[in-house]
């Protein structure tokens, strides 16, 4: 029960993706997503929907309206027909949380092992009453499974007792086969005489794209042949950034392809890039570092949140302090010391751990 095709976003496809993990395995799953998922006043996108087709295999029903009580009541009668073994509640910021709560509340007499799955608890941008509305989801599910030891931590300010689990968040594989440098560098529009940077996914405050910019006006940095390639739709403002760009020299240099990507596209980003920038202020853990796992990769994330459990310093790329200098350290040693397949071969060793079957695993776990 959550966000699920046809919304879009990684929370969507992280649903879907363990749905289909389910039915391959066996389970009868059904996902019941939203009729409506957040009021327009409330999204700063472009659009709610995914541009992709269907995900194959997959039993989907719009039902639950995020703020719409009368639907709670429908969703919960509807979930009490099935009598399912297990009803899986997401939790990834706090005003989902309440539709979702409810609706879990409301079958907590059906017989179903509640499981609540945690991208995060406390979130990255803070509103007042985030953590009223986090308890108020917390106590309408029988157990939990973190993504991150970070969220597994905070599940003890809202609970000590029920039963928790940390199970990483498993590898995004379903983009594709991986693309070559060369057909990536074609279908992006892309000069193969430069190596490339990427900052991917949808750009918001906490995830540091400033820190990244002021990084890349390193001038150790200009000696190199990089180019920052930044792909993404703006949620806020974007001018700030196209003026911090101005500002610091880099005209030019910075190639914008501000967009939500498709998935289908989605492996043309990550074939053309040759080190992934996450320079992020706050976090528990993130997609985009599953997404480069799945394509091989190497990372530079900051030392915030879960990220540093899920990239080994020197092995599978960089942890540093989410500074501009110590970001260019790392991109700088990266370009100039030519780290490239001794990363590679860490990633392929670390991958291995971020199977889905991990994941039906701590949930099946959870729920005995």
């Amino acid at each position: 029960m959550g966000t699920a095709w046809p919304y879009r976003g990684g929370i969507a496809d992280f649903n879907n993706r363990l749905a289909q993990e389910f039915v391959k395995e066996g389970h009868e799953v059904r996902i019941i997503t939203f009729t409506l998922q957040y009021p327009s006043f409330l999204f700063p996108g472009k659009t709610q929907y995914s541009p992709d087709p269907q995900p194959e295999g997959l039993d989907t029903v719009m039902m639950l309206n995020s703020v719409n009580p009368l639907s709670w009541f429908k969703t919960a009668r509807a979930i009490r027909r099935i009598a399912p073994d297990i009803l899986i509640a997401p939790f990834w910021m706090p005003f989902m949380g309440v539709s979702v709560g409810a609706v879990s509340r409301l079958v907590r007499r059906s017989g179903a092992r509640r499981i609540a799955i945690l991208h995060n608890l406390i979130p990255h941008e803070h509103k007042p009453g985030d953590r009223i509305l986090s308890r108020w989801f917390i106590k309408s599910v029988d157990a939990y499974v973190a993504l991150s030891e970070a969220v597994l931590s905070q599940i003890g300010m809202f609970d000590t007792a029920k039963p928790r689990r940390f199970c990483p968040h498993p590898l995004y594989d379903h983009f594709g086969t991986p693309a070559t440098r060369e057909e990536s560098l074609k279908e992006l529009g892309l000069d193969p005489s430069f190596r490339y940077i990427l900052f991917f996914g949808l750009i918001r405050d906490y995830k540091g794209l400033d820190l990244l910019l002021e990084a890349y006006s390193d001038k150790r940095l200009r000696e190199q042949n990089v180019r920052l390639l930044v792909t993404g739709e703006f949620y806020g403002s974007s001018q700030k950034y196209f003026d911090l760009e101005k500002k610091l020299g880099l005209e030019g240099l910075v190639i914008w392809k501000n967009e939500f990507i498709p998935s289908d596209k989605v492996r043309y980003c990550f074939g053309a890039a040759d080190i992934i920038a996450q320079p992020y202020k706050t976090a528990t853990q993130s997609g985009v570092s599953q997404i480069a796992y799945h394509f091989v990769k190497p990372m530079l994330v900051t030392d915030v949140g879960g990220l540093a459990e899920i990239v080994p310093n020197g092995k599978a790329g960089y942890v540093v302090e989410p500074e501009p200098a110590r970001i260019a350290d790392g991109l700088v040693d990266f370009f100039e010391n030519n780290r490239q397949e001794e990363f590679i071969r860490g990633i392929e060793d670390e991958k291995r751990k971020y199977s889905w079957s991990n994941m039906t695993d701590a949930v099946r776990r959870c729920a005995e």
